[in-house]
């Protein structure tokens, strides 16, 4: 089960990472520039982002799996789509509705975790979901650039609809129904809108949703600058910008894991409230460096591995933490931590690619800003947080 979800969570970071190393060729076969071809990764974003929106609130009404189910189907179409698109504008928009169909996929699978493993344990789970959804970022720019040595950037989109057909079967016999009956009743009892209204008047999930926001912005800022920065501005071949880019998604992996074992003898909230200053500190200095280039290229490199390395830690338990304040809201909690998530990376991939500059400046200025807006939102909402679980209340009691 686990392995089942954490492929489903897997949509998003295959979609993005499998055509990065093409957004070059792209660009050129479709008479356009390299930053042009961007442009499709921010429509993906906004779709991701939009999408969370309708799954959330579905799939607390008619379930986990129908709702599941028809995303697929919308994410297999839509990539075909993509692999026939004659212009960038229309792969721009067939990319933002593949992303509508693909974000059932994290949105409903985190719900499911809420479902199936409760309030202390869904931490560790979520956090073994990072070694398989992290595994894309390391296996997928590998697969795109094998495809394009032996074909065209077309063969990407194929092969992503291939993996959701995969999917639609893998859910269909394997996914069991886990939403629960006070969720149904839950959401038949209240319009999504007043559920979304309800959600974000609670100030610990609002201060948990903004921070896990704010860390996924300097996700995605990564992700959107990488190509320019790693290849464009150091020089870096193809061939070894996908190491980099691996070598960073294996720290957060390695991470998670020991997040994962931790959660054995500790909270979620007490781990994240420990590892986020590490974040913030190595962001700033990646951004010392960027700025004054002390280092050069490793003086950047180095401290970005750190800040994905501790990341591992902050993410899996900041989406848990927020989980965990509203359990029979679980799918609308969930679709709020990824639309806010998705909304920011899509706002930060278009600023990134109207910039212009592939120096590794604005990139560690956005993860700098981001950690520090995290961490502010971290503490506001360490004062209201729902700290005991159901399962020391039960034992209290």
């Amino acid at each position: 089960m686990v392995l089942l979800l954490g492929a489903l969570t897997a949509f998003v970071g295959l979609s993005i990472d499998m055509y990065l190393p093409a957004l070059p060729t792209i660009g050129r076969g479709l008479g356009h520039s390299a930053g042009d071809a961007q442009f499709t990764l921010a429509t993906f974003f906004a779709g991701l982002a939009i999408g969370q929106f309708f799954y959330g609130p579905a799939s607390d009404r008619w379930g986990r799996r129908r709702p599941l189910l028809f995303g697929v189907v919308i994410y297999v179409l839509a990539s075909l789509a993509c692999a026939f698109a004659p212009s960038l504008p229309a792969l721009a928009f067939a990319r933002f509705v593949q992303a509508l169909g693909g974000s059932a996929g994290p949105v409903i699978a985190r719900a499911a975790v809420r479902d199936r493993w409760g309030a202390r344990d869904s931490a560790r789970v979520l956090s073994l979901l990072m070694l398989v959804m992290g595994l894309a970022p390391i296996v997928a720019p590998f697969i795109g650039a094998l495809l394009l040595s032996i074909s065209s950037w077309r063969a990407i989109f194929l092969v992503l609809s291939g993996f959701g057909a995969v999917m639609f079967i893998a859910t269909l016999f394997a996914l069991r129904e886990s939403r629960s009956l006070e969720a149904e009743v839950q959401a038949r009892g209240e319009h999504p809108l007043r559920g979304y209204a309800a959600l974000i008047r609670q100030p610990a999930l609002l201060g948990f949703m903004i921070s896990g926001a704010c860390n996924a912005a300097g996700l995605f800022a990564y992700v959107s600058a990488a190509p320019g920065m790693v290849m464009g501005f150091y020089g870096v071949a193809p061939v070894l910008f996908v190491w980099v880019f691996g070598s960073n998604a294996a720290a957060m992996i390695a991470m998670s894991q020991l997040n994962a074992h931790l959660l054995r003898r500790s909270t979620p909230e007490r781990l994240l409230f420990k590892s986020q200053p590490f974040c913030l500190a190595f962001a700033a200095v990646m951004a010392f460096d960027a700025a004054t280039g002390f280092g050069g290229m490793w003086g950047v490199l180095i401290p970005l591995f750190c800040v994905f390395g501790t990341l591992g830690f902050v993410q899996p338990n900041t989406m848990a933490a927020a989980l965990n304040q509203d359990a029979h809201r679980a799918g609308s909690v969930s679709a709020l931590l990824g639309g806010a998530q998705f909304a920011m990376g899509a706002l930060v991939s278009a600023g990134i690619s109207a910039c212009h500059d592939n120096s590794p400046r604005p990139l560690a200025s956005a993860i700098l800003i981001s950690m520090i807006a995290s961490g502010l939102a971290l503490r506001a909402a360490a004062k209201r947080a729902r700290r005991p679980t159901a399962r020391s209340a039960v034992r209290r009691s």
